[in-house]
């Protein structure tokens, strides 16, 4: 793999991974551009020991382009893209609408005494599966998705090493019902100043776990008695499982977890990075085929906090969809938004069964 690094026109970084030794990526982006707005607002909500960002300028950002004006296609003539080049195979930068950045202001330091403020320091990078517009993960080929795998592990340890990061979140939202703002087959990495609350909560458990068991790893015992039941299982290979958790919130939730316990994707061996795409693809067609149609869905990468509690993480990959059957959505209601408890339609022994089925 190639890796080239360029600047774009108003100072972001965008890095090309290139399945040929030989491609040559030393297109200048001939935009004129205003400089990146500010960082973010982080405020700390004190009654749920959470911080929340407030990020004024994504108001405006991209929605829903047209094809031909779409910012993740390769440039062209007549249109001039986030992608200078005329083509690619994996691309990432920078994003021009941050949640968390680096381009700090001076901010107040509490806004009620109970209430403080720090800079949403950080890093929001978009990753670009394909320059094909019409494409979508699940009709990538293995190769392809090995270079994704390659290019997420080298984003994850470049942003881990940023000043004040505390943990590199990858994923992929896909479906105007999940929310997406580009058609284009794209994933972020948002590189976070704090452990993120669904994290700290994983963390607890296995801490607890850790403790009662003489050091064991949460994960990987829940993972070894889904393989052994065997009931949630909806596909393996000699590396990886992919299952339904026995708790399954969303009505079609399946993790895909590597058998040997790592806390993040740079910790993967070539085994297992070649393993990963084969069952990943499989389980997506899987989900496409559900409803005979494409299914929105989130693909989210847990990996273990880059500073502290690593022992205690094991990757995984949480893929889930809000779609419960063809022409309804699960949408979260007042017990779910309010209060944070679950209610899910489908059993998740009867979800994983229709998936094999497929």
């Amino acid at each position: 793999m190639r890796r080239t690094a360029i600047r774009l026109a108003d100072g972001r970084e965008l890095i090309y991974f290139d399945e040929r030794d030989d491609a040559v990526r030393d297109q200048p982006d001939r935009r004129d551009l205003p400089p990146p707005p500010p960082a973010s607002q982080l405020r700390y909500d004190p009654l749920t020991d959470e911080w929340v960002a407030l990020a004024v300028h994504r108001q405006t950002r991209t929605f829903l382009p047209a094809a031909d004006q779409c910012p993740l296609c390769p440039s062209t003539d007549e249109w001039l893209s986030e992608i200078p080049a005329p083509d690619y195979d994996v691309a990432v930068f920078e994003n021009r609408f941050p949640a968390l950045s680096g381009n700090l202001v001076d901010e107040p330091t509490e806004i009620t005494p109970f209430t403080t403020v720090r800079p949403g320091q950080g890093r929001c990078e978009v990753v670009c599966f394909t320059d094909d517009h019409h494409g979508s993960f699940a009709g990538l080929p293995p190769h392809r998705v090995r270079t994704v795998l390659d290019a997420l592990a080298d984003r994850t340890v470049a942003l881990g090493r940023l000043p004040g990061v505390e943990q590199v979140f990858c994923f992929e939202n896909r479906g105007v019902e999940i929310g997406v703002t580009l058609h284009h087959p794209h994933g972020q990495i948002y590189a976070f100043p704090f452990v993120p609350p669904r994290t700290r909560s994983l963390l607890v458990a296995a801490r607890r776990h850790a403790e009662r068991t003489g050091g064991r790893n949460l994960y990987a015992d829940v993972l070894a008695a889904e393989r052994a039941a065997g009931e949630r299982v909806v596909a393996g290979n000699g590396h990886w499982t992919a299952y339904v958790p026995a708790a399954a919130r969303w009505p079609f939730e399946v993790h895909l977890a590597p058998h040997r316990p790592v806390p993040d994707i740079p910790a993967l061996n070539e085994a297992e990075r070649d393993a990963f795409g084969p069952l990943y693809l499989d389980l997506l067609r899987r989900f496409d085929g559900l409803f005979d149609a494409p299914m929105p869905y989130i693909a989210a990468w847990h990996q273990a906090p880059v500073r502290r509690d690593r022992e205690l993480g094991h990757l995984h990959l949480q893929l889930f969809s809000v779609k419960r059957a063809a022409d309804k959505l699960k949408f979260l209601a007042g017990t779910e938004s309010a209060m944070g408890a679950f209610s899910n339609d489908i059993a998740p022994e009867q979800a994983a069964a229709r998936l094999r089925a497929v």
